[in-house]
């Protein structure tokens, strides 16, 4: 027929990462950790670089001592690389703090690390990835996309990278792609600091639709995805990663006012 349709709908895409070379920054613990477990069970080589190796030693995924503030030990840490087709900048956090608390010294560290840092390795990497024709994965977080009281310059950072992976998927393309995972509130090891005892991480809980904060594992299943050839045609996306976000508290207020 002259008019068939002769569209190429191809085959099924899998996240078989074998053969492929996965860094990912401050894997060591939570969040990170996580993220180094799904990209090893996808089959790919994955090293991790942090400056303190992980407490338990993680089968299967190696290990560099790294201080991402310094752009000359990031830059020789890619140059020994003999490959590398996905990059996850996942290192960041920050303590609670409110901005009178500290001068700009100590917030600009902040920033620093969680937007400045990821920039340092992804144009360090940036030969490696073209080779490859890879991927680079921006973990960010809701923090970015609304007001971070005691976590503004957090807040300020993980916005920033949202937009520097955008321009990045655009100057980089066709041979890069990047996107950006952005993070709503993940159970790790270290919730308690930040939501209490398990009433307290449980009380959070029920404000998320889902019911539920993420495991580190959901985190590192939506980056695999991102950074796998099922997403080969996904580039300067912003990947909403919260579980449904928050409830909006002006409901609960007009809730609590016609119980009055």
């Amino acid at each position: 027929m002259d008019n068939a349709d002769t569209t190429d709908f191809g085959g099924s895409r899998n996240a078989d990462l074998g053969g492929r070379t996965v860094v990912v920054t401050g894997g060591t613990r939570g969040v990170g950790a996580g993220i180094a477990w799904a990209f090893a069970r996808a089959g790919a080589q994955v090293v991790v670089c942090a400056r303190r190796p992980p407490e338990k030693p993680q089968a299967g995924i190696g290990f560099a001592a790294l201080d991402l503030r310094d752009p000359t030990a990031v830059g020789s840490f890619f140059d020994g690389l003999a490959r590398v087709d996905v990059l996850v900048n996942n290192a960041g956090g920050t303590p609670y703090r409110s901005l009178a608390q500290a001068d700009a010294v100590r917030h600009a560290r902040v920033i620093e690390l969680n937007l400045t840092a990821p920039l340092t390795a992804s144009i360090a990497a940036y030969e490696h990835l073209k080779r490859a024709q890879g991927s680079i994965v921006m973990i960010g977080s809701v923090s970015g996309t609304r007001p971070s009281p005691g976590s503004a310059a957090y807040g300020a950072a993980k916005a920033g990278l949202e937009n520097l992976a955008r321009s990045m998927a655009v100057e980089w393309a066709p041979d890069i792609r990047v996107n950006t995972l952005v993070v709503g509130m993940v159970r790790t090891e270290l919730a308690h600091l930040h939501y209490g005892d398990e009433d307290g991480i449980a009380a959070v809980a029920r404000t998320v639709p889902l019911g539920r904060l993420a495991q580190p594992s959901d985190i590192g299943e939506a980056a695999v995805f991102l950074a796998s050839d099922a997403a080969a045609y996904i580039s300067g996306a912003s990947l909403l990663v919260h579980g449904g976000g928050e409830r909006p508290a002006f409901l609960d207020a007009a809730t609590a006012n016609k119980q009055k």
